[in-house]
């Protein structure tokens, strides 16, 4: 095994990681702006607006994202040339993964006791006032390990870009080893980088999920 390939290749391995990084953040923005949005809807008294979301939960979560990815790829790229493979990828990931965090914000919504939106409305607040000041903070509180559990995953979910000749760091993984035939040594090497990826997302939602817990205590 010759552990110097990862040092030679070093320049490929960091673009890998650039564009790794640069499609994780973005999908975790999206994933979160539908997610939200998709939870909201979820719990609608609209029964339409609740049916559809339901509908794209379910359908969503029960299908591969691979499949998906290639769907949104080369169905959808009849009808709108892409010039770069970043933004059907990235929105494939974001779809992918709003569905879930759809059922993390609905779950943390509804495990947010009644009275506390009662008492809201009681003091003068409409629904909407109530459920940004009162109902939604104390629910973010509850969804943040959870929330954090989905984008790491997103984060290692996003090796599959590399079937859409993404060069991410597993797309870049397969070109060292085509070129060295280490392959041990350069998945290796891949496999750290990710990691170094979602360790740092663990320990940034750690120090956000301290801070919210002592600004609720104090």
């Amino acid at each position: 095994m010759d552990w110097s390939v990862l040092w030679r290749y070093r320049a490929v391995f960091l673009h890998g990681l650039k564009i790794t990084l640069h499609v994780s953040v973005v999908a975790i923005v999206l994933a979160t702006i539908i997610g939200t949005l998709v939870g909201l809807c979820r719990l609608s008294r609209n029964k339409l607006i609740s049916g559809l979301a339901y509908v794209y939960i379910e359908i969503i979560r029960n299908t591969p994202l691979l499949v998906q990815l290639f769907v949104i790829y080369f169905g959808i790229g009849q009808f709108i040339h892409y010039k770069t493979e970043f933004w059907p990828a990235t929105v494939g990931l974001a779809i992918f993964a709003g569905s879930y965090v759809a059922e993390i914000v609905r779950a943390g919504i509804q495990s947010v006791a009644r009275g506390q939106m009662e008492a809201a409305l009681s003091l003068g607040m409409d629904y909407r006032q109530a459920m940004r000041y009162v109902v939604l903070p104390q629910a973010f509180r509850r969804i943040l390990p959870p929330l954090t559990g989905q984008f790491i995953s997103l984060i290692k979910d996003s090796s599959l870009v590399s079937f859409l000749a993404l060069t991410d760091i597993t797309h870049a993984a397969r070109k060292v080893t085509a070129s060295t035939f280490q392959a041990f040594v350069v998945y290796v090497g891949a496999a750290f980088l990710y990691f170094i990826l979602t360790a740092s997302l663990s320990q940034l939602a750690g120090l956000v999920e301290r801070k919210v817990a002592r600004s609720a205590r104090s």
